[in-house]
């Protein structure tokens, strides 16, 4: 299998942070508790200078809010403070990052679609894909749940976390 959101190597030969972004639609429950929960794993382990971590939405009406206050109850139970401000994905996030993740196929092809090129389609990937721990095939979205929603949400987020941060490292 080919390596994924390679590590670029600057002029001196050192290697750079791997730049991840998490997407879902409005930037205000799965992919800033997805940023957040990547920061943590990644920091347990003592990796926390490899990875530059930042999150962000396919819609644009919830910019510069914080996550919604159930997911950050929820996530807060776990250890979580999600402290991020929604934003909506911009054309230079394809340039500034080595792996854009949706949460879902919606989200996934929106990114494919806004990706200039073909190059930044091939950063796109499906966070569920690095789960494996579930049958699901996306991340749902919590917003219209209640909370068992939420936590439902944390759960496939910490598996596909712990995943990816073992299958980044493994390369």
């Amino acid at each position: 299998m080919s390596t994924i959101g390679k590590s670029p190597v600057d002029r001196s030969g050192w290697e750079m942070k791997r730049r991840l972004l998490f997407v879902c639609l409005g930037n205000i429950c799965r992919s800033p508790a997805a940023e957040e929960i990547f920061r943590c794993k990644a920091a347990a382990e003592g990796l926390s200078w490899k990875y530059e971590v930042d999150s962000a939405g396919t819609y644009g009406g919830h910019a510069g809010d914080l996550p919604d206050e159930r997911m950050r109850r929820s996530a807060r139970k776990r250890g979580y403070e999600l402290l991020s401000r929604s934003r909506l994905v911009r054309s230079d996030d394809f340039d500034r990052f080595d792996m854009i993740l949706a949460m879902d196929d919606a989200n996934y092809e929106r990114l494919c679609r806004l990706a200039p090129t073909v190059e930044d389609v091939n950063k796109v990937y499906r966070l569920i894909d690095f789960a494996r721990r579930t049958d699901y095939t996306y991340i749902p979205d919590p917003y219209y749940e209640g909370i068992e929603g939420f936590e439902r949400v944390l759960d496939l987020l910490e598996d596909a976390c712990e995943g990816l941060l073992d299958r980044l490292e493994s390369e």
